[in-house]
């Protein structure tokens, strides 16, 4: 079984899919991961590097490429990409939804981010302006709306759940 899971910066979608991936004894990719990746090549932080993409098609070519040859020649696995479901049309697509104010609060306590922020405000700022950004390129090159939450055939509000108890409702919901 192919798992896409999407949704916006902060709800959850990287620490929930290695938790349903090790649960299921799949294998995990992540998009965001392979974005860091690409920023930490190129000395950019990551809203650097979304920002570079507006006008750099080759950025998102490569992360596309990815996971579509991900898609066509593996199977067993969960991939957290804001984009997987369009690439991956025959996995589970699943989209986690959580508040800005959540949002905010998780990834500022994330001590393994390399993206740190001095205070909430700057925090909400960036995260705003980095889904903005991102908007903009789903749109112009895949004439996406994100999120379009009908797109996904299971839609979580991770707002007052623990990444375990999301995971359990996805297993719940493939059986």
């Amino acid at each position: 079984m192919k798992i896409t899971i999407s949704g916006p910066i902060g709800s959850g979608k990287s620490t929930v899919s290695k938790i349903l991936a090790a649960k299921l004894g799949y294998k995990h990719y992540s998009i965001g991961g392979f974005m860091r990746d690409i920023a930490k090549k190129r000395s950019l932080s990551i809203l650097e590097l979304s920002k570079r993409a507006e006008s750099d098609p080759t950025i998102d070519d490569e992360l596309d490429q990815r996971q579509s040859q991900i898609g066509k020649s593996e199977d067993n696995f969960v991939m957290d990409s804001r984009l997987g479901y369009h690439f991956i049309l025959d996995s589970f697509s699943i989209f986690l939804d959580v508040s800005i104010k959540e949002a905010v609060r998780r990834i500022t306590s994330d001590k393994k981010r390399d993206e740190k922020y001095k205070n909430t405000v700057e925090a909400v700022v960036a995260l705003k302006e980095r889904m903005h950004s991102e908007s903009l390129r789903y749109n112009e090159y895949y004439g996406i709306k994100f999120p379009d939450k009908a797109k996904f055939r299971l839609v979580i509000d991770t707002t007052k759940m623990s990444p375990e108890e999301t995971a359990e409702k996805i297993i719940d919901s493939l059986n």
